[in-house]
């Protein structure tokens, strides 16, 4: 067997016995789904009303792709405490005692959790057409909003996976972990438009990687404001484009980093 074809054996492997924990532990996959209803009930209702977005543009479509943004992001931290549990418990050591790739852990870490959000963005979308959120274009592009959402939710899972490494508890994964995500997700073109945001602040929205997502999926779902000006910010005039940098940015190097302190990382 080549090199490649182990890793990818390990891989589905350690995949496949993270899906049986979800499948063992139930709490997992219904606290995955009833945090992303609660959000887009809440924000639809309670402030929807109080928002207002220029254009003819509803409030919950111009919603619908920030709340996927903020909950892929936040369930991305699933990684890093989960990995924090296993070194916590002495798995990881096991782990590394098979012969096995060493990046096999990982990568079946990351992929299992990416199969969770896509479960959240899944719930999401039926629960945001409740609430009158419509895809206004082709299902090809549909589909590529997708995409962009789950391919950057990957990248930031191996940045959680490096955050689980090396903290102690997870616990302290999702308290250090929310320090850094709620700023990014809320000083964000998520649930405001980017106009209504003080000048300094509306700058680092502008070139927030996680507005250059929304923006993303906005355009590719149809849910913008049809012939409205570009936006001021390239990073916003070709959010995909933004988006897939910072996706090969993060993986160039959290994954890397991430396997070499897998590597060392002792039990705790």
């Amino acid at each position: 067997m080549s090199a490649l074809s182990a890793v990818v054996a390990d891989s589905a492997t350690i995949t496949r016995r993270n899906l049986i924990k979800v499948k063992r532990v139930p709490d997992l996959i219904v606290f995955a789904t009833l945090s992303p209803i609660m959000f887009v009930l809440l924000f639809r209702y309670v402030f929807g009303g109080a928002i207002e977005v220029p254009g003819d543009v509803s409030y919950a479509e111009f919603l619908l792709p920030g709340i996927f943004a903020q909950t892929i992001v936040l369930g991305s931290t699933t990684t890093g405490a989960s990995l924090a549990e296993d070194l916590q418990k002495g798995l990881i050591d096991r782990f590394r005692s098979l012969p096995m790739s060493r990046s096999a852990v990982l990568i079946g870490r990351t992929v299992a959790d990416l199969g969770l959000n896509a479960i959240s963005i899944f719930v999401m979308a039926l629960t945001g057409l409740a609430v009158g959120w419509r895809i206004n274009s082709s299902v090809p592009e549909a589909i590529g909003g997708f995409l962009v959402l789950l391919v950057f939710a990957y990248a930031i899972s191996w940045l959680m996976a490096v955050v689980g490494l090396l903290v102690r508890t997870p616990e302290v994964v999702n308290n250090a972990s929310f320090i850094v995500i709620f700023p990014l997700t809320f000083v964000a073109n998520t649930f405001v438009p980017l106009e209504s945001f003080p000048p300094v602040l509306q700058t680092f929205a502008e070139w927030n990687p996680v507005s250059a997502v929304v923006q993303a999926a906005r355009d590719l779902f149809g849910n913008t404001v049809a012939g409205a000006p570009p936006p001021d910010a390239w990073s916003l005039q070709n959010p995909v484009a933004y988006t897939l940098l910072w996706t090969v940015g993060f993986l160039a190097v959290f994954v890397p980093l991430a396997v070499r302190l897998y590597s060392r990382t002792s039990t705790r």
